[in-house]
């Protein structure tokens, strides 16, 4: 090799003769001795930049498609939450529907005040029947200790005939069903002067 400046061309193009692999066992499997491949610097920015290019295609691509199952996903819960609100209540209604038609047949009778009555508290029973079928069921109040959880106090009462905080009456009904409060019984709690 021609020396230019004191330095060989192999030294110059960065090929270290000394430990140049024998022909035919170059890095990649060609005959050609190692020292004479292609710089791997002319190429190698290139392909690495289309590498990682279609890499971060890749992952754009996984990224999309992952955020696309996830909204689907979430969609379809929420449609299937959605269903069974509608189904749980169209069965409560459906097991309402024989009071109605109860209440409506007592409405087209003529009858005495006396029959009346016991018609209306047939299908009070009734309507009680099916709420506890539903689980729903109702608060005790008179008698019982004020109880801020499920009592709602409308009134405090002076009177020395009851103990002090105790319910003395009941103005609307309150009701659970199962261990969820529906609505806190609305009272009249008594105060010792």
């Amino acid at each position: 090799m021609k020396k230019s400046n004191g330095k060989s061309e192999a030294e110059i193009a960065g090929i270290d003769l000394e430990h140049e692999l024998p022909p035919g066992e170059g890095d990649d499997g060609s005959s050609e001795p190692a020292g004479r491949a292609v710089p791997e610097e002319a190429s190698g920015p290139a392909a690495e930049l289309q590498k990682l290019k279609a890499e971060r295609d890749s992952l754009q691509d996984r990224f999309a498609r992952a955020q696309a199952e996830f909204d689907n996903v979430r969609r379809r819960a929420a449609k299937e939450q959605q269903d069974f609100r509608d189904y749980a209540a169209a069965d409560a209604i459906k097991s309402l529907l024989p009071v109605v038609d109860s209440f409506e047949r007592a409405l087209q009778v003529k009858s005495e005040p006396g029959d009346f009555r016991s018609g209306v508290e047939l299908i009070y029973k009734q309507l009680q029947d099916v709420l506890v079928k539903l689980g729903v069921r109702a608060i005790p109040a008179k008698g019982e200790p004020f109880d801020p959880h499920v009592h709602e106090a409308i009134e405090m009462v002076e009177t020395s005939d009851a103990p002090d905080h105790e319910v003395i009456e009941e103005l609307q009904r309150g009701y659970k069903m199962k261990d969820r409060l529906l609505r806190p019984a609305m009272v009249k709690v008594a105060k010792n002067p």
